[in-house]
């Protein structure tokens, strides 16, 4: 919301005319897709939530291990979401009306046929292939993390554990392994146990759902989730439960995010000269942000330190106060003994 201020205010100012012509970010025309583009449906009838793709695909795309082993499915009492170490997570839907038992739902890059990620980036770091995967071009990338903002599903995630060069961070498709010849399939496909995942052509993946439906009549909803949905994907979904009940949005109608955002993007000026003012704006707040959050850490710092410190005086003092008792009654213990073994004494030689 602070970028989409300063933009705001930078436009009321009437720098964004004066720094040049807008870009448009889109056509009028809906793109159906590159012809033979490949993609993966997803099963949620047979996903068990065994988190072995969540394994595979860290494995493929040698990433950092999650703080929790793939074993543990205590995870799964959590609802997750991608983060710039883990490309996809797996979440359990509870208590869904209909359903036998849980359900789950498997998250990741969609890889939109007209990607919002791509539409929102001025220097294009964001390219949808033919092969139907959207992929990221950090040589290009200013870091502004529009597409961030821009993406229906908030797949984006920003490299925040890396001062130097961070990136933006996303499920690829395995694109790069597959046309390289390393794999065959994407890793979380490869390390399905119950193929709840099937990669192919974009076009047999809806034939083979539909067949699906036919197979197994009163199993699914008759809808393939992706097909159209905000212009359609490249994963798509079948279910036996509503795509609601499953944390996946509904509402997001078949219009391409291109087409909805185009008017508002033509707006900002996409040219060299702008994006240092842009950048120096943003930089300011950021860091005015980090002064803030730096003062209010030391405040709970040295708040949490007088604390501790108070504690420990009213703990040393309360032991103190408990050992001069007891040295005190140790004394008078041993004064009572020594006088009642004087008395003893002077008994015995009385008699």
């Amino acid at each position: 919301m602070l970028r989409r201020t300063f933009l705001g205010l930078l436009g009321a100012a009437g720098l964004g005319a004066a720094l040049g012509k807008p870009a448009h970010a889109a056509g009028s025309q809906h793109f159906q897709g590159y012809p033979g583009s490949f993609g993966v449906l997803f099963d949620s009838t047979r996903c068990i939530g065994c988190r072995s793709c969540e394994a595979g695909c860290n494995r493929v795309n040698e990433l950092p291990p999650p703080p929790e082993p793939f074993d543990d499915l205590s995870v799964l009492n959590t609802k997750r979401r991608t983060h710039w170490y883990t490309y996809t997570v797996v979440n359990r839907y509870d208590n869904i009306p209909g359903a036998a038992g849980p359900v789950y739902k498997k998250w990741q890059c969609n890889h939109c046929l007209e990607p919002a990620c791509a539409s929102s980036c001025f220097v294009r770091a964001f390219t949808k292939t033919p092969q139907g995967a959207v992929t990221w071009d950090g040589t290009v990338c200013v870091g502004c993390r529009y597409c961030m903002i821009a993406c229906p599903f908030e797949i984006p995630t920003f490299e925040y554990g890396e001062p130097l060069t961070p990136r933006i961070m996303k499920c690829t498709l395995c694109y790069p392994l597959i046309t390289s010849g390393k794999l065959t399939v994407p890793g979380c496909v490869g390390a399905c146990p119950v193929e709840a995942l099937v990669y192919g052509k974009r076009t047999d993946l809806i034939k083979i759902a539909r067949e699906r439906f036919h197979a197994f009549p009163g199993r699914y909803l008759n809808q393939i989730y992706g097909e159209h949905e905000m212009g359609g994907t490249n994963w798509l979904y079948i279910s036996g439960v509503p795509f609601s009940a499953l944390g996946m949005r509904e509402d997001l109608g078949v219009i391409p995010a291109p087409e909805l955002t185009s008017g508002a993007l033509a707006a900002v000026p996409i040219v060299a000269a702008a994006w240092p003012v842009l950048l120096t704006g943003i930089y300011a707040i950021n860091k005015r942000k980090d002064k803030i959050a730096r003062q209010e850490e030391a405040q709970a710092v040295a708040r949490a330190v007088a604390q501790a410190q108070a504690e420990a005086e009213a703990k040393f003092k309360k032991a103190m106060t408990k050992a001069e008792a007891e040295q005190k009654a140790a004394i008078e213990r041993e004064i009572k003994r020594a006088l009642e073994e004087a008395a003893k004494g002077q008994s015995q030689e009385g008699e």
